[in-house]
């Protein structure tokens, strides 16, 4: 199983699988041809909003910048926990975004083809739900 590098260089996790089926490649493995001439797998869920999605996330990126600036001019603490507290729910807003999305295209996608693969994303989603909850 393929591992992802923790951002802060600590604890990996396991490469979570694409919404069509396996585990994505190490980079730089060979690639297996499709089976049916078509793309292995087809785009994600959140791919038709990929622009907008990327503008959030640099929005809140600058929110974090702004934490810094404020630590490093020694502003008062509980205006840095505010800025933390919106920059917290700025996060969860988008990773529910980004849920609900997975559930309508990736687990719908499922559900269609039915036997354990609706099972499989039905876990995996109940498992990054479970995440969110402990954050």
């Amino acid at each position: 199983m393929t591992t992802e590098a923790d951002v802060s260089g600590g604890i990996t996790e396991p490469a979570a699988p694409s919404c069509h089926g396996a585990a994505p490649a190490p980079a730089g493995a060979p690639q297996d041809p499709p089976a049916t001439g078509g793309p292995a797998h087809g785009p994600h869920g959140y791919s038709a909003q990929k622009d907008q999605h990327l503008k959030r996330l640099r929005r809140i990126e600058g929110q974090i910048r702004g934490l810094q600036r404020m630590v490093e001019e020694d502003v008062y603490c509980i205006d840095i926990l505010t800025q933390v507290s919106a920059s917290t729910k700025a996060l969860q807003s988008f990773a529910l975004q980004l849920l609900e999305q997975h559930l309508r295209h990736c687990v719908a996608d499922a559900a269609l083809k039915g036997g354990a693969e609706i099972d499989a994303k039905v876990a995996e989603a109940t498992a990054a739900i479970a995440r969110l909850l402990r954050t």
